[in-house]
């Protein structure tokens, strides 16, 4: 870890359109990529992550998504979501571990689809090009 950095949590959330391998994979690779681009995430700079989902999606392991996107080295663990009456299903959640220099006020957290409605407050984001996003998120799983 460079001078100055500590480390610092990123967080984000995303909905899965069913409970199959590809709809899990695909929604957790595009909330990690938005969660990459967003803050200039080095995956070299990653401590660890979090990957939690609510019980009724269990087709696929989410980490997978960053193993795909290149994070081999990261240590990734899964887990599931507390289960509370009325919150929202079809969830997948991430916390990064990021080791970087910027202050807790300069992180930018990802909440999309569905998901804004946990934190509304940290769910301004740019409009997606979310063709684009795609096309990037090819380009990492390519390099790798």
């Amino acid at each position: 870890m460079g001078e100055g950095k500590l480390c610092r949590g990123v967080r984000g959330a995303t909905t899965v359109e069913a409970n199959s391998r590809d709809a899990i994979l695909k929604s957790t690779r595009q909330l990690l990529a938005l969660i990459i681009r967003r803050n200039q995430i080095d995956p070299r700079d990653v401590a660890s992550a979090i990957f939690t989902v609510t019980r009724d999606l269990n087709a696929e392991f989410p980490a997978l998504a960053a193993r795909q996107m290149g994070w081999l080295d990261v240590p990734l663990l899964c887990g599931y979501e507390i289960e509370v009456p009325g919150s929202l299903m079809s969830c997948v959640r991430i916390l990064v571990h990021w080791n970087t220099d910027k202050d807790q006020k300069e992180i930018h957290h990802v909440y999309i689809h569905d998901a804004v409605t946990l934190r509304p407050d940290l769910s301004k984001l740019p409009p997606v090009d979310w063709h684009e996003l795609e096309t990037w998120i090819t380009e990492q799983m390519s390099a790798r």
